[in-house]
């Protein structure tokens, strides 16, 4: 199935906003934004980019597919650790450029630190002459990236 086949052509803000077409809307860099959140805590797991074919993919495989910015190639999460996301469902906001994908995280955990969540930091600004400081909201590593990924 080609992308074109797969997501609809955008059209007026009411077919975008009101529509069950699914028309998303990607960035001047070909990307949108895909929010993996744990689908039974809600709690969230990591942000992460998204092109048309990884959208694509991770929709034909029921797993999470990204796009890497940094390394510039397809990545589905788990490919080397294990560590998948199956797709339970995927959420749009109203305007289509910004996706929350509910997931099933398999294995330890979604962060390539070795935490269940990329977001085990709390911003603190109570003391801001001091300048915002973060906290650690969990410690504990669910796996050793080390024996995981090799090089951290």
């Amino acid at each position: 199935m080609s992308t074109t086949q797969l997501f609809a052509e955008r059209g007026d803000k009411a077919q975008i906003e009101e529509g069950a077409a699914f028309a998303p809307k990607f960035d001047a860099d070909g990307l949108i934004p895909a929010m993996a959140m744990d689908a039974t805590t809600k709690e969230p797991l990591m942000l992460a980019y998204m092109n048309e074919e990884s959208l694509r993919r991770t929709l034909e495989l029921g797993e999470a597919v990204y796009w890497s910015r940094s390394r510039k190639e397809y990545w589905h999460k788990g490919a080397t650790s294990g560590h998948v996301q199956k797709i339970v469902e995927i959420r749009t906001d109203c305007d289509q450029d910004a996706l929350v994908l509910y997931v099933e995280q398999v294995g330890a955990g979604a962060c390539h630190t070795g935490r269940g969540s990329c977001f085990y930091r709390s911003v603190d600004a109570s003391d801001l002459a001091s300048g915002a400081k973060l906290t650690f909201n969990s410690k504990d590593r669910a796996f050793d990236p080390e024996s995981v990924y090799g090089k951290h």
